[in-house]
């Protein structure tokens, strides 16, 4: 038996197929939802040329993920981390 189908015959199950795809799809979502929050406008990377990100966002642009009623100029979005 070689090692590929035996590999296969370990992790391979049409049972455990659901399993996989929803930790799969977690851990994705996870990972963009942190990347995200990453890329916001209260977090500061880089200290020294702009510590204070947050001063630089006008008024009427959008920096929440949903809003509900509210209508905005334009949407919030990072030049560089």
């Amino acid at each position: 038996m070689s090692a590929r189908s035996s590999f296969f015959k370990i992790w391979y199950k049409t049972e455990i197929i659901p399993i996989y795809l929803t930790v799969g799809g977690a851990v994705g979502l996870a990972g963009w939802y942190l990347a995200r929050l990453a890329r916001g406008p209260d977090v500061v990377w880089d200290r020294r040329n702009n510590p204070y990100p947050f001063r630089n966002i006008e008024q009427g642009t959008q920096v929440k993920m949903m809003t509900v009623n509210q209508q905005f100029d334009k949407q919030y979005s990072r030049d560089r981390l």
